[in-house]
Protein backbone atom coordinates (compact mmCIF):
# COMPACT_ATOMS: atom_id res chain seq x y z
CA UNK A 1 0.00 0.00 0.00
CA UNK A 2 2.57 2.52 0.66
CA UNK A 3 4.99 1.76 -2.04
CA UNK A 4 2.27 1.51 -4.49
CA UNK A 5 -0.65 3.92 -3.97
CA UNK A 6 0.87 6.34 -1.21
CA UNK A 7 2.36 8.14 -4.19
CA UNK A 8 -0.40 8.48 -6.29
CA UNK A 9 -2.88 9.39 -3.55
CA UNK A 10 -0.19 11.66 -2.33
CA UNK A 11 0.09 13.67 -5.67
CA UNK A 12 -3.72 14.08 -6.10
CA UNK A 13 -3.99 15.48 -2.51
CA UNK A 14 -0.84 17.43 -1.66
CA UNK A 15 -1.75 18.32 1.58
CA UNK A 16 -1.62 14.72 2.80
CA UNK A 17 1.70 13.87 4.43
CA UNK A 18 2.90 10.15 4.47
CA UNK A 19 2.07 9.82 8.42
CA UNK A 20 -1.76 10.95 7.32
CA UNK A 21 -2.02 8.94 4.67
CA UNK A 22 -1.53 5.64 6.78
CA UNK A 23 -4.04 7.11 9.09
CA UNK A 24 -6.22 7.73 6.42
CA UNK A 25 -5.73 3.84 4.86
CA UNK A 26 -6.49 2.39 7.87
CA UNK A 27 -9.62 4.29 9.21
CA UNK A 28 -11.34 4.54 6.11
CA UNK A 29 -10.88 0.62 5.00
CA UNK A 30 -12.55 -0.24 8.21
CA UNK A 31 -15.56 1.91 6.88
CA UNK A 32 -15.30 0.03 3.85
CA UNK A 33 -13.15 2.26 1.20
CA UNK A 34 -11.51 0.09 -1.43
CA UNK A 35 -8.41 0.64 -2.87
CA UNK A 36 -8.48 -0.27 -6.45
CA UNK A 37 -5.26 0.22 -8.21
CA UNK A 38 -4.21 -0.44 -12.25
CA UNK A 39 -0.51 -1.77 -12.81
CA UNK A 40 1.84 -1.42 -16.09
CA UNK A 41 3.28 -4.68 -17.57
CA UNK A 42 6.68 -3.67 -15.11
CA UNK A 43 4.56 -3.90 -11.81
CA UNK A 44 4.19 -0.25 -11.63
CA UNK A 45 0.96 1.17 -10.05
CA UNK A 46 -0.37 3.85 -12.66
CA UNK A 47 -3.40 4.76 -11.15
CA UNK A 48 -5.57 4.03 -8.26
CA UNK A 49 -9.42 4.67 -7.25
CA UNK A 50 -10.57 4.52 -3.82
CA UNK A 51 -14.25 3.91 -3.35
CA UNK A 52 -16.98 2.30 -1.35
CA UNK A 53 -20.10 1.01 -1.86
CA UNK A 54 -22.68 3.63 0.05
CA UNK A 55 -26.82 3.05 0.73
CA UNK A 56 -28.04 6.62 0.07
CA UNK A 57 -31.99 7.96 0.49
CA UNK A 58 -31.22 8.58 -3.65
CA UNK A 59 -30.28 4.54 -3.90
CA UNK A 60 -27.36 2.24 -3.25
CA UNK A 61 -24.31 3.82 -4.99
CA UNK A 62 -20.60 3.22 -5.95
CA UNK A 63 -19.00 6.15 -4.56
CA UNK A 64 -15.11 7.37 -5.75
CA UNK A 65 -13.58 9.18 -3.22
CA UNK A 66 -10.33 9.40 -4.82
CA UNK A 67 -9.38 8.82 -8.77
CA UNK A 68 -5.86 9.49 -10.10
CA UNK A 69 -3.87 8.40 -12.71
CA UNK A 70 0.31 8.73 -12.72
CA UNK A 71 0.72 12.20 -14.72
CA UNK A 72 2.95 10.85 -17.01
CA UNK A 73 0.94 7.95 -17.81
CA UNK A 74 -3.03 10.35 -18.58
CA UNK A 75 -4.10 10.23 -21.66
CA UNK A 76 -3.45 6.51 -22.72
CA UNK A 77 -6.87 4.81 -21.57
CA UNK A 78 -5.72 3.57 -18.00
CA UNK A 79 -8.12 5.92 -16.19
CA UNK A 80 -11.10 4.71 -18.70
CA UNK A 81 -10.21 1.36 -17.99
CA UNK A 82 -10.36 1.70 -13.99
CA UNK A 83 -13.70 3.64 -14.56
CA UNK A 84 -15.16 1.20 -16.83
CA UNK A 85 -13.67 -1.40 -13.81
CA UNK A 86 -15.84 0.92 -10.91
CA UNK A 87 -18.92 0.58 -13.51
CA UNK A 88 -18.83 -3.28 -13.48
CA UNK A 89 -17.92 -3.30 -9.67
CA UNK A 90 -21.13 -1.01 -9.22
CA UNK A 91 -23.22 -3.03 -11.40
CA UNK A 92 -22.08 -6.17 -9.37
CA UNK A 93 -22.80 -4.73 -6.37
CA UNK A 94 -26.79 -3.72 -7.45
CA UNK A 95 -25.46 -0.04 -7.17
CA UNK A 96 -27.80 2.45 -9.19
CA UNK A 97 -25.15 5.17 -9.90
CA UNK A 98 -21.35 5.66 -9.59
CA UNK A 99 -20.71 8.84 -8.18
CA UNK A 100 -17.43 11.54 -7.33
CA UNK A 101 -16.89 14.76 -6.38
CA UNK A 102 -14.38 16.55 -8.70
CA UNK A 103 -12.60 19.86 -7.47
CA UNK A 104 -14.56 23.21 -9.28
CA UNK A 105 -10.97 24.25 -10.91
CA UNK A 106 -9.70 20.33 -11.80
CA UNK A 107 -10.93 20.93 -15.63
CA UNK A 108 -9.06 18.36 -17.36
CA UNK A 109 -10.97 15.71 -14.70
CA UNK A 110 -14.24 17.37 -15.69
CA UNK A 111 -13.47 16.88 -19.28
CA UNK A 112 -12.42 13.06 -18.68
CA UNK A 113 -15.73 12.71 -16.49
CA UNK A 114 -17.55 14.15 -19.15
CA UNK A 115 -16.01 12.04 -21.98
CA UNK A 116 -17.27 8.76 -20.07
CA UNK A 117 -20.58 10.39 -20.18
CA UNK A 118 -20.83 10.84 -16.25
CA UNK A 119 -22.83 14.40 -15.68
CA UNK A 120 -23.14 16.98 -13.28
CA UNK A 121 -25.94 16.37 -10.98
CA UNK A 122 -25.71 18.21 -7.84
CA UNK A 123 -23.05 20.60 -5.93
CA UNK A 124 -20.66 19.53 -3.11
CA UNK A 125 -20.97 21.99 -0.21
CA UNK A 126 -18.74 22.48 2.94
CA UNK A 127 -18.28 23.88 6.10
CA UNK A 128 -14.78 23.82 7.99
CA UNK A 129 -15.30 22.72 11.38
CA UNK A 130 -12.81 23.89 14.20
CA UNK A 131 -11.26 21.53 16.34
CA UNK A 132 -9.96 21.81 19.47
Amino acid sequence: MSAHIRPLLLALRPALTEADFDRFAVEAHAQGLIFTAAYDTHGHCVAVATHRVLATSRGRILFVDDLVTDATRRSAGIGATLVAHLTERARAAGCARVELDSGTTNLAAHRFYHARRMAISALHFTLDVENG
